[in-house]
């Protein structure tokens, strides 16, 4: 083992030194194999293989959405649920949940570092990327903690990423399709749908929202091929809005729901999606109660979540609404922007965006959402993010769209520069562009998390 592997014996070690030490043993942050999972998972002695059952989630948006919500109701019905997601937005606890009677509980300091002790010993210094480190450590975890099912969240992609070490899931989910990191998956929807359909096993029913037409074909091609039952949305199964309640309907009959406490459109399909999950697995048997309480209860932070109180919202004008968001693709500004929309019929007021994004990001295709919304924009830097773009960078993608755009160094400073307009009615503030972002925001309110 080499020393700069070397685990420490000193049990006061945080689990960020021993995070530190493993980014150094493989030069990529992101390199999609399963090779080095299954290396690690062998010496682990197949953790993921003594798990609870398994539900997959995999697609572009709505993924953790879609989670809370599964996590949600089966917590109503008494189940005791892992959750494995990411990223995190404050605490990198927060991508391990560990099932309890009566509620998941995130997992604490000490158990995280032991796990990630551990799998950094017997990984012995060979070469692994964060992600396939703390994959492997979660399965550690869930292993070792009785519960009755696992949520478990594709980091990127699918066909590669290290969760894909699961041989027989419960079931697999895709959640909405669009175009993101086109980098490692393919530039058309086609080819990143195929890639996000590397989650279906054989036999396995496999449950998916809406897509675009390339990308339901790449899907139906899969499910045919591995001889998995297909649960469509809009053919199989059906989500609407009646009187502001949420009503599924598939073959087994009707829901009448109450809306999610999640806000936007879009989270109705994300809640819709969960239960055609649910009701796709034959080994779960959920009463009508169960729905109704975990559709009501859900929640996930940074998914247009309204800011109320905190040290950054002193810091905008006086009865303000302040609403953050981590969306950070073309489709993700399209739901933000929806959900504004809705928002604007019901109270009118001037919307500001105040906005950061990482730098492989498509910014012009990300603020034209909000092009018809507001005209202005403040591009403000991700902190602590090598990779972030540019505010002039942000800038110049504003002013392609004729937004008037204004550079802040801060969060804070953009709400001050709000705070110092004279707007007649108090303004509607929405902080986008990245889950980086609003986990900083996040953090710097004193609101994180719980």
């Amino acid at each position: 083992m080499s020393p700069a592997a070397q685990p420490s014996q000193n049990p006061s070690t945080s689990y960020d030194d021993i995070l530190a030490r493993l980014a150094s043993l493989h030069p990529k942050r992101i390199d999609l194999t399963l090779d080095r999972m299954w290396r690690i998972l062998e010496r682990l002695d197949h953790p993921e293989r003594r798990i609870p059952p398994v539900i997959h989630v995999a697609g572009t948006n709505g993924k953790g959405s879609t989670v809370a919500f599964l996590r949600a109701i089966l917590e109503a019905a008494g189940l005791r649920v892992h959750t494995y997601t990411s990223p995190h937005l404050v605490r990198f606890n927060e991508r391990f949940r560990l099932g309890k009677v009566g509620g998941g509980i995130l997992v604490s300091d000490a158990q995280l570092r032991d796990a990630l002790d551990h799998c950094e010993r017997v990984n012995d210094g060979e070469p692994i990327t964060i992600f396939e480190i703390e994959t492997a450590a979660a399965f550690h975890l869930f292993a070792e903690h009785p519960a009755d099912i696992v949520l478990l969240e594709v980091g990127l992609g699918g066909r590669l990423d290290a969760t894909n070490v699961i041989e027989a899931p419960v079931a697999s989910v895709i959640t909405s399709i669009g175009m993101d990191h086109i980098e490692f998956l393919g530039d058309t929807l086609a080819k990143i749908a195929a890639e996000k359909a590397g989650i279906i096993k054989k036999g396995v029913p496999v449950v998916c929202a809406a897509q675009p037409p390339e990308a339901d074909a790449a899907i139906e091609q899969a499910a045919k091929r591995l001889r998995a039952p297909l649960h469509a949305a809009t053919q199989d199964w059906h989500v609407n809005v009646e009187r502001g309640r949420l009503v599924y309907s598939d073959e087994r009959g009707l829901l009448d729901l109450s809306a999610p406490r999640l806000f936007g459109r879009h989270q109705f399909d994300n809640a819709g999606l969960a239960i055609a999950a649910l009701r796709a697995i034959g080994s779960l048997k959920l009463e009508p109660s169960a729905f109704e309480q975990g559709i009501a209860r859900a929640e996930w932070p940074a998914r247009m979540q309204r800011l109320t109180s905190g040290v950054l919202v002193a810091s905008a004008p006086r009865d303000a609404e302040i609403w953050l968001d981590g969306g950070h693709n073309p489709d993700g500004g399209r739901v933000i922007a929806a959900a504004l929309g809705d928002l604007e019929e019901r109270v009118s007021r001037p919307l500001v965006v105040i906005a950061g994004m990482m730098g492989n990001k498509d910014a012009v295709g990300f603020l034209a959402n909000f092009a018809g919304l507001t005209r202005h924009i403040i591009a403000v830097k991700i902190p602590d993010q090598d990779n972030a773009m540019e505010p002039d960078v942000l800038a110049d993608a504003a002013r392609q769209l004729g937004m008037r755009v204004e550079i802040a160094a801060s969060v804070e400073a953009a709400l001050n520069s709000v705070a110092r307009l004279a707007y007649e009615v108090p303004p509607r503030i929405l902080v986008t562009g990245s889950l980086y972002l609003a986990g900083h925001v996040l953090a710097e309110n004193g609101t994180p998390p719980q």
